[in-house]
């Protein structure tokens, strides 16, 4: 069972979003970050849901220490803090996810759990669905039992997708993860990659690669095979 770290000053939501993680978690609870870095330093945490507003310690000054010890241990940043500004900061800081209260419960477990399969997948650098491995040591994907060795752009563009599975990214978000914030690449950089990611694995059967019209792409499995 996962352990889940709650950091929240506020105590009623720190009970209620405890009691609603407990069927599901093993939960852990701080009311600041400098608390929350004594249980990090001392328990094996598997997830950080972490407010921003914080007495002592804040919720940007605990995942900026966190990423600086080099601990990369998933974030969700759970805040009532919802401009475009604030989320920037988050994002800028190491957060792995940013939700704005008040809380809607049963969208934090999908997220929580994505999170924990997007972290078990970085932990084992590899993807497998069905008779495919993505394996990003070797910037390859096997298939059929011959190697499919892919640019590293190409790669880390199918690495995305495949660790979100039908969830639709934007051309901008692609670019900005992959490519970076400062990048000159524009859209028919992302056009060009999907492409030639699509001529690769014309033969693939586990997944394919989907066009959102108007919308961006997201990798789509095919029927009876999992991730």
């Amino acid at each position: 069972m996962a352990t889940i770290l709650i950091v929240e000053d506020d105590k009623n939501t720190q009970l209620l979003t405890a009691a609603r993680l407990k069927p599901h978690f093993h939960v852990v609870c701080a009311n600041d970050g400098l608390e929350a870095l004594d249980k990090l330093h001392t328990q094996s945490i598997d997830l950080v849901i972490a407010d921003v507003m914080m007495p002592r310690m804040d919720g940007y000054s605990l995942l900026k220490t966190l990423r600086a010890e080099q601990r990369h241990t998933p974030v969700l940043l759970l805040t009532a803090k919802q401009s475009f500004e604030d989320k920037r900061e988050g994002f800028s800081a190491g957060t792995d996810d940013y939700m704005t209260k008040p809380i809607d419960y049963e969208e934090l477990m999908w997220r929580i759990n994505a999170l924990l399969r997007r972290s078990q997948i970085a932990s084992e650098r590899k993807i497998v669905i069905g008779s495919i491995a993505v394996d990003s040591a070797a910037y390859s994907v096997i298939m059929d039992g011959k190697t499919i060795e892919l640019p590293k752009k190409e790669f880390e563009l199918l690495f995305k997708l495949l660790s979100y599975p039908n969830m639709i990214f934007t051309r901008n978000q692609l670019l900005n993860d992959i490519w970076g914030f400062d990048s000159e690449s524009g859209e028919d950089t992302i056009k060009t990659h999907i492409s030639r990611l699509r001529n690769k694995l014309k033969d693939c059967k586990e997944f394919e690669v989907v066009t959102i019209k108007g919308l961006g792409y997201k990798a789509e499995i095919r029927e009876g095979r999992k991730p």
